[in-house]
């Protein structure tokens, strides 16, 4: 069992039947009545966020989480396919589940797969990746001067970052993960 002072971001809990990764907490401890922890949670079946308030000290059933290497294969669209790279079984996903997370991530390379209670749940993505730029509009000379500026640009996983505007096709950039916006040039 896990308490609400045993919360860290990250962790997940089962409440009421249903699995919650914790995205955020606070403690709360107002002058009159007692304290409560106010709690973002994302639902891991399918990634809604949802704000709930609990007692201070109320438990919940700890769920185990397991971390292993698989390779992405490929993505056709429905499914996403990957493999395990200790037994070389291939096991697939519904693409829609992790569609955010898969438009950092190239066929054939390697990541981290979250299992959930022995289920594979999700993927875990580093902070930053390295994508090459496949497709954006040149830049003109002389927009920089006004402050510079930003422009879509299509990068070799399929995702659109805005980029700024001195950057071309076949730059190599710096993306971070969790906001989907570029850092620097790789």
């Amino acid at each position: 069992m896990i308490s609400t002072n045993q919360f860290k971001n990250g962790n997940h809990i089962d409440v009421d039947g249903t699995v919650f990764k914790i995205v955020e907490f606070q403690h709360v401890k107002p002058g009159k009545g007692g304290a409560f922890v106010r709690t973002k949670l994302r639902r891991v079946s399918d990634g809604n966020v949802i704000d709930k308030t609990f007692r201070a000290g109320e438990k919940f059933r700890a769920v185990r989480t397991e971390v292993k290497k698989l390779q992405f294969l490929y993505s056709d669209g429905q499914d996403a396919h990957f493999m395990d790279n200790e037994s070389f079984d291939q096991l697939s996903a519904p693409f829609a589940k992790l569609e955010e997370p898969l438009g950092f991530v190239k066929p054939n390379t390697e990541i981290e797969a979250l299992y959930i209670d022995g289920e594979f749940s999700d993927i875990q993505l580093p902070a930053s990746v390295v994508l090459e730029i496949t497709e954006t509009e040149p830049g003109v000379r002389g927009d920089t001067v006004s402050g510079g500026g930003n422009k879509p640009a299509v990068l070799e996983t399929g995702k659109t970052v805005n980029v700024p505007l001195f950057l071309n096709t076949g730059d190599v950039v710096k993306v971070d993960t969790r906001s989907g916006e570029y850092m620097s040039r790789g």
